[in-house]
């Protein structure tokens, strides 16, 4: 009996990394029918109806194919919260249903590519190119994400949502020194921009959950990511930085620390992306071989701020 219904389960797992919910919900009623409490079945059905249920809103003609792709990747993340209320995770089942959704989406984004080539040059588009590209990375396609992330990121340099995407595609093709110096300047450009319900990178996913584990919320988790990913050496691959990029950090700590100072609101941004800061100006001083009182300096404004990542940072 188990043996059927493990087997129906892979079926149905099959029929999801194939896009077809129909094969899928079949093999599942016929799970269900063998055993109708089976945990795994239970959790693959309520997870595909749910699915189901947001992909029918998006069956109304009334919004373009654009929209409806990026109606369905913007549900990506309310399913996690869905996951949690649930309890139970099943990792196969996250696997087959993460193939199912990113090809859905990509199905539309597709229609909009085949209803644009001739009008216009969609290498301009660089919204659609990343989220082609995040397709392409949901569906295992790393070689064909990388194409259009890369294009995208060509177009929008300064944007942290797609030089995170970049960096993830990257690590999955085991590029992982690329991956980490992509990471650090998209933590360091807009931490709240890298939306880590849509990474895949074992090391990024791993500090994460370390951070999170020292009781972080989740938009805090996000800012401190890049201080203990310098601390645990998981950003440990670094760039030099040119002359006027120099100067734009300086320009910056000096803004940071006045948010520090006199908008204790904004506390919980400001303190950590000016320690991130910090951090890299003594790369930068290291790297320049700048007078060592000028690294003494900054750490000393890092203890001021906060005496524990001071410590392990010198340590």
């Amino acid at each position: 009996m188990n043996n059927s219904v493990e087997r129906l389960i892979q079926e149905a797992y099959d029929s999801l990394k194939a896009s077809n919910a129909t094969s899928a919900v079949a093999a599942l009623d016929e799970a269900m029918k063998i055993d109708y409490e089976h945990p795994e079945v239970v959790h693959t059905l309520k997870c595909l109806n749910w699915w189901m249920g947001k992909i029918k809103q998006v069956e109304e003609p009334s919004s373009g194919a654009y929209e409806k792709g990026e109606f369905i990747l913007s549900q990506w993340k309310p399913f996690y919260a869905f996951l949690e209320r649930i309890g139970q995770n099943y990792e196969m089942c996250l696997y087959a249903i993460r193939r199912f959704v990113f090809a859905t989406a990509l199905q539309h984004f597709q229609k909009v590519v085949e209803k644009e080539k001739s009008q216009q040059d969609l290498r301009q588009e660089p919204a659609l190119l990343l989220q082609i590209g995040r397709c392409y990375k949901g569906c295992g396609n790393y070689e064909l994400a990388l194409k259009f992330l890369e294009q995208a990121a060509s177009l929008k340099r300064d944007d942290a949502e797609t030089i995170s995407e970049l960096a993830d595609v990257n690590a999955l093709l085991e590029e992982t020194r690329y991956a980490k110096v992509l990471f650090r300047e998209a933590f360091f450009l807009d931490p709240q921009a890298v939306d880590l319900r849509f990474m895949e990178s074992e090391f990024i996913i791993r500090l994460r959950d370390k951070v999170k584990s020292l009781g972080y919320s989740d938009i805090e988790t996000l800012e401190w990511m890049p201080i203990y990913g310098n601390l645990l050496g998981v950003f440990s691959v670094k760039r030099e930085l040119k002359q006027i990029e120099a100067g734009r950090l300086k320009q910056s700590i000096f803004s940071f620390e006045n948010d520090v100072k006199n908008r204790p609101e904004n506390i919980i941004y400001s303190k950590p992306r000016l320690i991130n800061r910090y951090f890299w100006l003594i790369d930068h001083y290291e790297n320049a071989r700048e007078d060592p009182a000028l690294i003494e300096e900054t750490m000393l404004k890092i203890r001021v701020i906060d005496p524990a990542i001071y410590e392990l940072y010198r340590n």
